[in-house]
């Protein structure tokens, strides 16, 4: 809705990223909800790791609360056709209670706590640097190839591999 559209005014997401996957789903009135995926590295403390990347994420506003993202779920099988160890996505604090509730109780991700998130940022400043880390995340880790156990150990994810 608007609150959850607010943080991405003037902004851009994923600049530049072309999602491999898009699940759309749609109902008499258009596009109810969406989600993207894209196979791209990251590095997990001391460790490069191939993961799909989820984002894109939404539900068009008059169906939220509906139970419409439980549907996205045919997500998960897609996930395993890329043949990637993990899904990995992250999501503002905002957005904790209802993304727990969507994959925490299911048993399709672990919410993982104390990680920050190192991105590239989206313009060039030259008062600032190139990156920007994130401590306040909800960062979700999707076991597809590979059990949770196997998730390197690391507090700080770079999302620029």
């Amino acid at each position: 809705g608007e609150f959850n559209a607010k943080p991405f005014e003037g902004g851009r997401s994923w600049a530049g990223a072309r999602p491999e996957i898009r699940v759309i789903g749609y109902d008499a009135h258009g596009i109810a909800a969406h989600i993207g995926a894209l196979r791209r590295f990251i590095k997990v403390g001391d460790v490069d790791l191939l993961v799909a990347e989820l984002g894109l994420y939404g539900v068009r506003p008059d169906l939220e609360g509906l139970g419409i993202t439980h549907s996205m779920r045919v997500m998960y099988p897609v996930l395993q056709q890329l043949a990637v160890p993990f899904g990995f996505g992250a999501v503002r604090q905002a957005l904790q209670k209802h993304v727990t509730k969507l994959v925490g109780r299911q048993g399709l991700a672990t919410v993982l706590s104390g990680v920050s998130v190192r991105s590239t940022r989206p313009d060039i400043h030259l008062d600032l640097p190139p990156t920007r880390t994130d401590d306040d995340l909800v960062v979700l880790v999707f076991p597809i190839g590979r059990p949770i156990s196997e998730w390197p150990v690391g507090t700080m994810i770079d999302r620029n591999g």
